[in-house]
């Protein structure tokens, strides 16, 4: 009987998330920021407490958009460079493929591996998917680093309501004599909790 080989269950790298996590902790650490900012010294001028409410949520919306927008265009520019990359790479393949070989041949053997092997691993991985492998190991794009302009925009914007709806909350639910010092310390632990999520979500320690 032939025996078989037991499938591991799939590995989740940390590299993974890099297409959201960034932009995730920054969209939430800018909407509690922004949004308890200006909550605060909305209150810290003595109004009222639905016009501290309606500041708070004009901070919301505002703030959600301009994140979304702002990381679309930024993360747009990058996959528009990736694709320009991508596309002079294959013009490169198609003229010039032996050029491209020992291209790829030379990163390998700067990896370690010797003349006949880096070209033989350069040979064999170009037939089977070339842009792929120079796209891979020449630019350094793969599927898990790629730029994502949508998913980067819609993260961006979540994560900043996701944050500034704490203080929104806090305002609402305290007050109007105490909703400065509970907006503040809501946002600080709001900021604590966030840093520890990011922090597990990306391998790193929580503490630090």
């Amino acid at each position: 009987m032939e025996s078989k080989i037991p499938l591991r269950p799939k590995e989740i790298h940390a590299t993974s998330r890099l297409g959201w996590l960034r932009a995730a902790v920054l969209g939430a650490n800018d909407g509690i920021l922004s949004t308890s900012s200006l909550i605060i010294g909305v209150a810290s001028a003595h109004a009222t407490q639905g016009s501290i409410l309606l500041a708070g949520i004009s901070s919301l919306a505002a703030g959600a958009m301009s994140m979304a927008a702002g990381e679309y265009v930024s993360v747009s520019s990058q996959a528009d460079s990736e694709k320009a990359d991508l596309a002079r790479e294959k013009k490169e393949l198609g003229s010039s493929w032996d050029a491209e070989v020992s291209e790829l041949a030379g990163i390998y053997r700067q990896r370690g591996l010797d003349d006949i092997l880096s070209r033989k691993v350069a040979l064999q991985l170009m037939k089977h998917d070339a842009l792929g492998a120079h796209a891979r190991d020449e630019l350094g794009i793969s599927d898990a680093t790629a730029a994502r302009p949508v998913q980067a925009a819609f993260a961006s914007a979540s994560a900043f309501s996701s944050g500034a709806i704490l203080p929104v909350l806090a305002a609402l639910l305290s007050p109007a004599s105490v909703v400065s010092w509970s907006v503040s310390a809501v946002s600080l632990i709001g900021l604590a909790v966030l840093g520890v999520v990011g922090a597990r979500a990306g391998g790193a320690s929580p503490w630090r």
